[in-house]
């Protein structure tokens, strides 16, 4: 984006099996018998290169979610989905989950080294610091670390994967066949890093990357996670109930940058929002009421009680929200805990209900109109304060995704909010974000500045 050129909308398709709705594997309208199924995923990524969005995202945890009696659980892990979808694609970026918690920062960096080489420079990679205490038992562990020490790992985590990808600088490589030198090996550095969580010392076994580095995004709204991503995020995706609280934590976030030497064109805020979406506003309530009527209610209550830290099992559900722990007593999610609790003492909801309430977005708004409804809540919360773009949850797919494609999309066009073409190939240049200069190296030609 230049100075002159108006500003625009940035739009993320999170992809999740048969949909986000926790019922939507019901719904006639999907194929959850394919969510182990390549061909399924290529077509979803290629509609959202066909509706020119900036990137697809696949979220990841490292235990199953949820009980797969009542859901369509499980399946592929990102990365791996990743390299196979950029097979097919040429533009969209492709933004995998990996936990900080439980893996190593050389592995990381290899895997998203190779998948920003495989896609041309379309990778992304969202940092979370994982959230459940079966996570760490499919680790060896029987409780989960400390929630400020996961950040405090994850920030040595990050600033070890950064090194990584700067082992190696852009012209490393000569391919000298005569003198047969391949890499001027004064270019490829160990990092000999010694830290409180990690000794590495590389240098990394990938050449630097198209990107440099691949589009860092965070997802954690806590205090904790706030001040991470103003330190080293440049994609936030986050979840709002309003338009007040979305320009609250907007504001917030965005005046953290400057104490990190950071303006606030370099992060991104992406609130989520699942789109119900018909020709008609009655149409998209009543797909909307379909699917609510499809929910498991021990399912909900379930997920619930893991969002809340609370057992909820054998409460009434028409009766209200038990007495909560404070918000400093919870070790999993803090944002999303202190977002459902909120919702729920403000809006005076039953559990039945705030199972409904959540069914789509597990916390993030939903929104249920034709087109035009939909383009109008996007173009308020961007115009007002609230989000650069938006992280797109189709409660149902493949068609939830479709439908965006298809009506949201032209009527964002014409009202000049979203790009007619790709005018970049890799994610940061659909971003409006510079390629990160090389720290360790000796020169930088070309590098750190907007693309």
């Amino acid at each position: 984006m230049t100075a002159t050129s108006p500003r625009q909308l940035h739009l993320n398709a999170f992809l999740l099996n048969a949909g986000h709705h926790d019922a939507a594997w019901r719904h006639p309208r999907t194929q959850p018998e394919k969510v182990t199924d390549l061909r399924y995923f290529q077509q979803l990524a290629q509609t959202a290169e066909r509706g020119l969005l900036d990137s697809v995202f696949l979220a990841d945890g490292l235990a199953l979610w949820g009980n797969a009696r009542h859901n369509a659980l499980g399946g592929f892990e990102p990365l791996t989905l990743l390299s196979a979808l950029a097979a097919v694609t040429e533009h969209v970026g492709l933004i995998a989950t990996v936990s900080t918690t439980f893996n190593e920062p050389f592995h990381a960096a290899r895997k998203f080294a190779s998948l920003d080489h495989i896609s041309g420079g379309r990778a992304g990679w969202n940092i979370v610091t994982s959230g459940t205490v079966n996570e760490a038992r499919n680790f060896g562990q029987d409780e989960h670390l400390e929630h400020r020490l996961r950040y405090e790992r994850a920030r040595e985590f990050v600033e070890v994967a950064t090194k990584l990808w700067d082992s190696w600088e852009d012209d490393a490589i000569l391919l000298d066949r005569e003198r047969g030198i391949y890499a001027d090996t004064d270019k490829v550095r160990e990092i000999n890093h010694r830290g409180e969580y990690f000794g590495v010392q590389g240098p990394l076994n990938v050449p630097r990357t198209p990107q440099g580095y691949p589009l860092l995004v965070q997802a954690g709204s806590s205090e904790d996670g706030k001040e991470f991503a103003a330190q080293y995020a440049e994609a936030v995706f986050t979840a709002q109930q309003n338009l007040a609280d979305g320009q609250a934590f907007y504001k917030d976030l965005k005046s953290r940058l400057a104490r990190y030497g950071r303006t606030e064109d370099q992060l991104l805020v992406l609130p989520g929002i699942a789109p119900v979406i018909g020709s008609t506003e009655g149409e998209a309530r009543a797909l909307e009421q379909e699917l609510t009527e499809l929910q498991v209610p021990e399912y909900g209550l379930a997920q619930l009680s893991g969002m809340l830290g609370t057992d909820l099992t054998g409460l009434p559900l028409d009766g209200p929200l038990p007495d909560l722990p404070e918000e400093r007593d919870i070790n999993g999610n803090k944002s999303r805990f202190t977002l459902v609790a909120q919702l729920a003492r403000r809006d005076g909801l039953t559990l039945r209900e705030l199972i409904a309430r959540l069914g789509a977005g597990r916390g993030h708004r939903v929104f249920a109109g034709a087109p035009e409804q939909i383009a109008d809540q996007l173009e308020e919360w961007f115009t007002q304060g609230a989000a650069d773009g938006f992280n797109i949850m189709p409660p149902h797919l493949p068609g939830g995704l479709e439908d965006f494609v298809d009506h949201v999309v032209p009527i964002l066009q014409r009202r000049g909010l979203f790009r007619a073409e790709y005018t970049g190939r890799t994610l940061r240049e659909h971003y409006g974000l510079a390629r990160p200069a090389n720290r360790l190296a000796t020169t930088t030609v070309g590098e750190g500045q907007p693309v």
